[in-house]
């Protein structure tokens, strides 16, 4: 089987990867720039480079691949620089992603059967009136991320409909060391490993009583694999099922890296404060659960505890 993952530099395909390659799976991963993504990518994968938004350059890599399963998680993943850039995340979350299902039905006139599998979000639900969140939950977004994801997933059910093997899989916040600190998972542990070191004072955060469903990545990039593996397009929530707030996840960053009176640690920044954010996405996974036979490994305590070790032994340089 040979897989084409688009975003394969990022945390989420470079797990993935890892987990097709066991597999013993041909991969080709796209990356927006090669460079730097020896450094986190099995040496067997392939690496493209192309912009997803030149919608030539990456049809054309569609055909040249002609790969069994297309995953694409490629986007602009934070919601507040959707906000600062609404047209690049409109190309990238959505119009790119029409350019990719358009290209993978063309191959079809060749005879193949690619499987495409788009990566949704829970933001396409916005501020959902029901909890938790499941399939059938109401698509409503309130941010430019969550309105171009929605037409991601949207798109992927229509072609779905016309015949075309298409999943999407919507993704609750799915964390690991190999996070950007500029997602506030990671900013949390190694601000958290920061302070038990004694090289930065505060914790300065936004809505601390946010609450989100927050899982181990490399159990996420398995639930892709999975799915690769079905040969079945559907849709399917992947999340714990558990919610925490920021609060809860910097309290137990802090109290993981040995700091003592964590409360007084936290800070809130009004700068981080995001218009509409939503106060509870929990997600229920009992569709993939019972269908492939999916779950969880890691809980919450043991996803804050391996990104603050991580953090630390960075910090200790180990």
């Amino acid at each position: 089987m040979r897989a084409l993952i688009t975003g394969v530099a990022g945390q989420t395909g470079s797990y993935l990867a890892e987990a097709l390659v066991a597999r013993g799976w041909e991969c080709h991963g796209a990356v927006r720039e090669e460079d730097g993504t020896s450094q986190v990518l099995p040496s067997t994968v392939k690496v493209h480079e192309v912009d997803l938004t030149n919608f030539v350059a990456a049809a054309s890599l569609v055909r040249a691949v002609s790969a069994d399963v297309i995953v694409n998680l490629a986007a602009v993943s934070s919601v507040a620089r959707s906000w600062e850039e609404p047209v690049e995340t409109a190309l990238l979350n959505g119009a790119a992603v029409a350019n990719l299902l358009a290209a993978v039905e063309g191959t079809r006139q060749d005879g193949a059967s690619p499987h495409f599998i788009q990566a949704s979000s829970a933001e396409i639900f916005g501020t959902p009136d029901a909890c938790p969140q499941d399939e059938e939950t109401l698509v409503a977004p309130t941010n430019p991320y969550g309105a171009a994801k929605a037409y991601g997933h949207l798109l992927a059910g229509a072609y779905r409909a016309r015949g075309l093997m298409a999943s999407s899989l919507i993704l609750y916040n799915h964390e690991s060391p190999r996070r950007p600190e500029h997602f506030v998972t990671r900013k949390i542990t190694a601000g958290a490993a920061r302070i038990a070191r004694g090289k930065q004072e505060f914790l300065s955060l936004g809505n601390l009583d946010a609450r989100r469903d927050w899982g181990w990545a490399p159990d996420f990039a398995e639930a892709i694999a999975l799915v690769a593996e079905s040969g079945d397009g559907d849709d399917f929530v992947v999340a714990t099922g558990e919610d925490h707030s920021v609060r809860d996840f910097a309290l137990r960053a802090l109290e993981q890296a040995g700091v003592e009176s964590a409360d007084d640690r936290l800070k809130v920044d009004p700068r981080f404060v995001r218009p509409l954010d939503a106060h509870q996405l929990v997600g229920d996974a009992a569709k993939i659960r019972k269908k492939l036979g999916w779950a969880p490994t890691r809980t919450f305590d043991e996803v804050v505890s391996a990104m603050v070790r991580a953090d630390l032994r960075a910090l200790d340089g180990v």
